[in-house]
């Protein structure tokens, strides 16, 4: 038999990048830390409908947590801008060259930072004499809320859509995780309507967590190895 008969199957390639999966956990960690630190003791943390007194009282009573919390968000919007840019890499190493790829990095480096931005608005509170002016707190808090609640949670849904979509197209996701992350890329979407129905503010944390569920799971399902095509250049 000769050598040209033989059928030698084409090598693989590896994925030069950080594990997707472990950046999700390491960016959900983070969040839910910060989040714990201004939960956890009294006075409790305010709502956005609260009247300014209510911020005032909280920020001067819970410096040390806020500024935890701060430090902790700003990490993990850091992380999430890591993650964006790893996974949308990884899938045009993986092929895919679909717009909704553009769309996801559009989006999750708008949430990463905006995420900050809402992170050093925080942090703001903790100076000096900005809680005790009540109306200045208000006007903060209200901004925090508003970069940190739907202007994460919008951009937040168009990086899991961008992902899911053209993951599901191309087939390197299992059905369940493109089906998930279209729904839970809807709730995102959906959020914005809590600039004119401020009682659909549910519908944020409804983005936020299961999203951190959706991107470990789909960063430890994407593949990170694809054959070598003729031609194919690392990217």
């Amino acid at each position: 038999m000769s050598s040209a008969s033989v059928s030698v199957p084409p090598p693989q390639v590896r994925h030069q990048g950080p594990p997707l999966g472990m950046l999700a956990v390491v960016w959900t960690g983070l969040f839910c830390a910060g989040l714990a630190a201004v939960l956890a003791g009294t006075p409790r943390f305010p709502r956005p409908e609260e009247p300014a007194s209510a911020v005032t009282a909280f920020f001067l009573a819970r410096t040390n947590a806020v500024i935890v919390c701060s430090w902790l968000q700003f990490g993990s919007s850091i992380v999430l801008g890591i993650l964006t840019a790893s996974a949308v890499n990884q899938m045009r190493f993986l092929g895919v060259r679909a717009a909704g790829v553009n769309i996801a990095l559009f989006g999750g480096f708008t949430a990463s930072m905006l995420g900050v931005v809402a992170a050093l608005a925080m942090w703001t509170l903790t100076r000096p004499g900005i809680a005790n002016d009540a109306s200045l707190a208000s006007v903060l808090y209200s901004l925090d809320f508003g970069l940190g609640g739907v202007g994460y949670s919008v951009p937040l849904g168009l990086l899991i859509a961008g992902l899911a979509i053209t993951a599901g197209f191309s087939r390197l996701l299992p059905k369940w995780i493109v089906v998930s992350g279209i729904v839970v890329a809807v709730f995102g979407e959906v959020s914005s309507l809590t600039l004119i129905v401020p009682k659909l503010v549910v519908l944020i944390p409804l983005t936020r967590f299961p999203g951190f569920l959706w991107l470990i799971a789909a960063g430890f399902a994407l593949p990170r190895k694809t054959k070598v095509r003729r031609g194919m250049g690392e990217q």
